[in-house]
């Protein structure tokens, strides 16, 4: 039995071959804060996050001040912010806490040593690490960072352990420790566009907040 080259197959189904830049499909935003080494805070948008049991795998730029921080002090918070924020998180995209600016940001990026007051957020102390969290975020992450490992490409693969979890109780349902999917909307970033996360479609029979 022979079978068709994928590209072949693709056309059969209506399909096109594509070559996109990024391949942001839809991940959920999130706002990285690590400490420098003169003590101060730096906070930075990323979008390449996965999780499993509580255990984080964030991609982080090899160039940018956050992947410098992990590596020297490996403590963070994520905290992930609603679609609402996301002018805030914008206004993040474009500054970089490293100093001299790298090259390979300096066609499109500006030093700013005080990103928080560029975003319009504020910071909250965090109960178990140094790095503080976004206060404007209904969703926070205190984590140790276990391994950082250099990827194929310009990324540091961040591996981190939460510690803590922050959540808004308006997006708790009362009495658990779940958060209420039908109350919490992270930002999705989708081909670098901002997305709120849409209506209900289904949920898995594991569900814990299904009705």
């Amino acid at each position: 039995m022979t079978t068709q080259p994928d590209d072949a197959a693709a056309r059969n189904r209506g399909h096109v071959v594509i070559r996109p830049k990024m391949l942001y499909v839809g991940t959920p935003v999130f706002l990285v804060t690590t400490e420098n080494a003169d003590g101060s805070f730096n906070l930075a948008p990323a979008s390449s996050y996965w999780a499993l049991e509580q255990m984080l795998v964030l991609g982080l730029e090899t160039d940018g001040q956050s992947s410098r921080n992990v590596l020297e002090r490996p403590e963070l918070t994520v905290s992930f912010p609603h679609p609402e924020l996301w002018p805030s998180v914008e206004k993040l995209a474009d500054v970089t806490g490293r100093h001299p600016v790298p090259t390979t940001k300096a066609e499109r990026y500006r030093f700013e040593p005080d990103k928080l007051a560029v975003s319009g957020l504020s910071f909250e102390a965090s109960d178990l690490v140094r790095p503080p969290r976004v206060a404007e975020c209904r969703l926070q992450f205190e984590a140790h960072v276990r391994r950082a490992t250099r990827g194929l490409g310009d990324y540091l693969m961040v591996e981190a352990e939460v510690v803590r979890v922050h959540a808004d109780p308006s997006i708790v349902v009362p009495g658990t420790d779940h958060v209420d999917p039908r109350s919490w909307h992270p930002t999705i970033y989708s081909f670098r566009h901002y997305f709120d996360i849409g209506a209900e479609v289904g949920w898995r029979a594991t569900s814990e907040t299904a009705e």
